[in-house]
């Protein structure tokens, strides 16, 4: 496993304490991307009342994903977001990543701070920027 990749116990962990979401182009099509949601942050927001879902490893597969996909895939997160009754959602990404973070400044998120020392899966320290966006509850 490279020193990036997440192990098997990370998805098992998120699929108890968290959700994980898979798209297909179809029911027996490709994937073309997938999320996770969690249902607090601690390693980057730090204790937070029960207000935010927390978007993370938004990710599509250029391979098979239409163009847009990516911004189709967060609006379902923010949907159910909300329909969980929270309202924002919250993100991050490397403070290094200057692309990323425009690509969710376009979608509507806001930055609202950095964490310079975010302790990651595999005990990996970097610097996150840190976003959120109201979503209008159900």
């Amino acid at each position: 496993m490279a020193a990036r990749e997440l192990d098997e116990g990370h998805f098992r962990r998120r699929l108890r304490e968290g959700e994980v979401w898979l798209a297909t182009l179809g029911p027996d099509g490709p994937s073309a991307g997938a999320w996770e949601l969690w249902w607090d942050d601690e390693p980057a927001w730090g204790a937070q009342p029960p207000v935010a879902g927390y978007v993370h490893r938004l990710m599509t597969d250029r391979r098979t994903a239409p163009p847009g996909a990516g911004r189709v895939l967060l609006a379902e997160a923010e949907r159910r977001i909300a329909a969980y009754g929270r309202e924002l959602c919250r993100l991050d990404c490397l403070t290094s990543n200057d692309r990323l973070r425009r690509y969710y400044e376009e979608a509507g998120y806001t930055v609202v701070g950095e964490q310079a020392g975010k302790n990651g899966d595999g005990g990996r320290t970097y610097g996150v920027t840190l976003l959120e966006k109201r979503v209008r509850v159900a």
